[in-house]
């Protein structure tokens, strides 16, 4: 058990999560090459493959789902130590600003705050909700200490020189769809049978990312644009059409719409990550804390 380093056990539950080498290296702020070693250290203590590499990414083997799930876990443990011990002696008595985008602020942010609320009481925390672009630029303009953002395919290349990255969930997506629906008693529906839906989206300013149809559907029919969450489910319950969410949102659906996986091989996902500047305050360190360990548990949950 020795050889299984704490970051080893991060890297390949990052690696399992996002389906790339490449993806885990950079949410989590590493190179490639140190990924992959971090990976072979891993398999070299476990004695057997942890990843099938193919054209498109890396699945887990059946022993890499199984260490994955294990090391979440763990690690979801391990992290809780430095906050028990911390509550012990918790002085924290400053000011924190996190920011996330609309759909982490559903499910994930609520929780957080319910955490840090209870564990570090003289900690006061304020939250803004803005899309991925206005939480960087005002991190940088020193108006906001955590950015709570979405990265990956289709998504802006954002610019993190000088900021540090915690990879917090992986950005499954799920179809939204009205209880009626006839996806709505399938666990998973093929991209193929996507093409003839009417689609809610968002709307937003317009360099703003937004959730549109599926990401890889050609040519989809746009039936309604809406800037809130509960509107673009509001429309979906009211079987107006069928909507993409974020699987981290999943919780947060209202009565009368049902979720659904989608078998799309295309699709190589997204990940949700906390930005931060490198030199964080321990109010900070406290808050991302908090997150990491809400965002382990909606993982094991899920």
């Amino acid at each position: 058990m020795a050889d299984f380093t704490l970051t080893g056990l991060r890297v390949v539950q990052a690696v399992a999560d996002l389906g790339s080498f490449t993806a885990a290296a950079d949410a989590l702020g590493y190179t490639q090459s140190a990924v992959s070693r971090q990976v072979a250290a891993i398999e070299a203590a476990a004695g057997i493959p942890l990843f099938v590499r193919g054209a498109r990414g890396v699945v887990p083997s059946p022993a890499g789902v199984l260490l994955a799930r294990r090391a979440a876990r763990a690690l979801n443990e391990i992290d809780a130590v430095g906050t028990d011990l911390a509550r012990l002696h918790d002085h924290l008595a400053g000011r924190v600003v996190l920011a996330a985008f609309p759909a982490a602020a559903a499910v994930l942010i609520p929780r957080t705050l319910a955490r840090l609320r209870d564990e570090h009481p003289g900690l006061l925390v304020e939250f803004g909700e803005a899309s991925s672009p206005t939480q960087l630029r005002q991190l940088r303009a020193h108006r906001v200490d955590i950015a709570v953002i979405g990265v990956g395919p289709g998504l802006p290349d954002y610019d993190f020189e000088g900021l540090f990255r915690d990879l917090l969930l992986d950005g499954r997506l799920l179809l939204a769809v009205p209880e009626n629906h006839r996806f709505a008693d399938r666990g998973s529906v093929p991209v193929a049978e996507l093409s003839d839906e009417n689609w809610i989206v968002g709307k937003g300013l317009r360099d703003d990312p937004q959730f549109g149809a599926w990401p890889t559907l050609e040519r989809p029919r746009i039936a309604y644009a809406t800037r809130e969450w509960p509107s673009r489910l509001g429309f979906v319950a009211a079987g107006l059409g069928i909507a993409v969410l974020p699987e981290l949102a999943a919780a947060s659906v209202p009565p009368g719409v049902r979720t659904v996986q989608v078998d799309d091989p295309a699709w190589l996902g997204r990940a949700t990550v906390a930005v931060t500047d490198r030199n964080r305050s321990p109010e900070v360190t406290a808050a991302v804390e908090a997150l990491r360990q809400e965002a382990a548990q909606l993982r094991v949950a899920r």
